[in-house]
């Protein structure tokens, strides 16, 4: 089996594992912006907590006008549990000035362009052009990166990395709808550290759950050994 077929097991399994896949984060289809702000107020950061607080943000602050103009200390003050408030108040005015200034408002559609915004980098960048504009995109959050590296469909922890190696074999129309999949099943299933191997649905050809990464790994070091 190449990498590709591996792939399509994966995304197949997940999506019949969890079909209702969605992102987490609450916000108004309507004002995409808000699902720009949740997302850069997540890291480090739960999708639960960030919906706590942005329920009473997104009610006193009702546009983008009124994030660019938001006080600092009165933003910092409202989303202070998301943890880094600091710089992530700096971030949201800075970058809601910036979509007004220079996008009319209007969010970009591609990752190169969303990620010229404060604070923005690739994961938030390819859920924006996923979620909102439906194209193709692979979210490369911790979830992501943890599970297809023990599926055996990615290697390293480098996210651009990682990024480049999936989109090299998913099927990219339902590579987007895979990636919100790969968070649910890594909050249910395969947990950073315990995975419950016996439960998974890609147990038949998880790389880890055959034993395949630990023998790569002991072939790795026989090798360096041997070099030395």
């Amino acid at each position: 089996m190449d990498l590709k077929e591996k792939a399509v097991l994966a995304v197949d399994a997940l999506e019949k594992e969890y079909p209702d896949a969605q992102c987490s984060l609450v916000y108004n289809p309507e004002k995409a912006y808000e699902l720009l702000i949740s997302t850069r107020l997540s890291a480090q950061c739960t999708d639960a907590r960030v919906n706590i607080v942005t329920k009473d943000l997104y009610q006193k602050y009702t546009s983008l006008s009124d994030f660019a103009n938001a006080p600092l200390e009165e933003m910092e003050e409202m989303i202070k549990t998301c943890g880094l408030f600091k710089t992530k108040a700096k971030d949201i005015i800075a970058m809601s000035k910036m979509l007004l200034e220079e996008y009319n408002g209007i969010l970009p559609d591609t990752v190169e362009e969303l990620t010229k915004l404060p604070g923005i980098g690739r994961k938030t960048a390819n859920l924006i052009v996923g979620d909102i504009y439906h194209k193709p995109a692979v979210v490369c959050d911790t979830h992501c990166i943890r599970i297809t590296n023990l599926l055996g469909l990615s290697q390293g922890k480098n996210p651009l990395q990682v990024e480049k190696q999936l989109r090299a074999i998913l099927p990219m129309d339902r590579a987007n709808d895979f990636c919100h999949r790969l968070v649910l099943h890594g909050r249910d299933v395969c947990v950073a550290n315990r995975p419950k191997c016996e439960n998974c649905c890609m147990k038949e050809f998880c790389s880890y759950a055959n034993g395949e990464l630990e023998t790569e790994k002991k072939a790795s070091k026989k090798k360096a050994t041997k070099k030395k």
